[in-house]
């Protein structure tokens, strides 16, 4: 059914996590394909042992190289994409593949919905491995009622190979991976893409972004988000949230495919705000440094 790509970071109690959700709460049977980077923590021997396939890099690689990576392994028609700090909620897969089903073409990119630490109390599981409770959110995660939200650009989600080899997977400028999410549906919007969908009832459980929070100097700066930003403006001449306001109308309520943007007053006068920002860049960094 689908290749389920996951990057880890030394990461290996989250990863088991990760994995058992998977094995244990899909509906349909998938290709888990890990990278590792580093893999000091035993990673690799535990994948040996589960027969998981996975590609290696001695150090860290970053997100969108990671997944890229990946990729090529990928024996599927559909990828997904996982950070190691999830907890698939069962059925998951179900509620994408009906969707697909629906949509029945390939232009698509499609995303569950993250429950998280900061869900209030009612849904807290535990923030680290040693505290997750499984029945608890086992037990209450039905309880949840979203709706479908219009412009996703975040993980766990799912794309046709097709498209994902078409429009090159990842940008891997955007190291050590944040930006990279918008980048890659400003991509899929290039060749035409018009459906970002949210799917409220496919849900997991996130720890909080411990994919990218590790023993790293370079992931710990406080302006990867604000790099990640200038190098999405230098590339695509707007920023990341003109784009997500205009083109995805990201967090609204789904009802149809994406149009063209409306260029109305409002419009225009953020579009030329993010071309003197543009300009700005162009002159005065020719190249972001982390």
């Amino acid at each position: 059914m689908f290749s389920i790509l996951i990057p880890t970071y030394n990461n290996l109690a989250y990863l088991k996590i990760c994995i058992k959700s998977i094995q244990k709460n899909s509906k349909y049977d998938h290709e888990i394909i890990v990278h590792v980077n580093e893999g000091k923590d035993g990673t690799i021997d535990f994948l040996k042992k589960e027969k998981i396939p996975y590609s290696w890099s001695s150090k860290n690689i970053g997100l969108c190289k990671a997944v890229n990576l990946a990729a090529k392994k990928s024996k599927k028609n559909y990828i997904v994409y996982s950070h190691d700090d999830f907890y698939f909620c069962p059925n998951w897969d179900k509620y994408f593949f009906q969707e697909i089903k629906k949509i029945n073409h390939k232009k698509f990119y499609l995303s569950g919905t993250m429950i998280d630490t900061f869900n209030g109390k009612k849904f807290f599981c535990g923030d680290v491995p040693e505290k997750f409770n499984e029945k608890i959110l086992l037990q209450n995660y039905k309880k949840i009622k979203l709706k479908d939200f219009q412009g996703s650009t975040w993980a766990p989600h799912v794309v046709h190979k097709e498209v994902w080899n078409r429009v090159g997977g990842f940008s891997e400028e955007f190291f050590p991976g944040a930006g990279s999410d918008p980048d890659f549906a400003m991509k899929l919007w290039n060749i035409n893409n018009r459906i970002f969908k949210g799917l409220g009832k496919s849900l997991v459980y996130h720890f909080g972004s411990r994919t990218l929070r590790n023993n790293n100097n370079i992931l710990k700066k406080k302006n990867l988000g604000s790099n990640s930003g200038k190098i999405f403006i230098k590339k695509w001449g707007i920023s990341i949230k003109f784009f997500k306001k205009y083109y995805l109308h990201s967090g609204a309520k789904y009802i149809s495919k994406l149009s063209d943007p409306k260029k109305n007053f409002r419009f225009l006068f953020e579009y030329i705000l993010c071309k003197v920002n543009f300009i700005y860049l162009q002159f005065f960094f020719k190249k972001i440094k982390y």
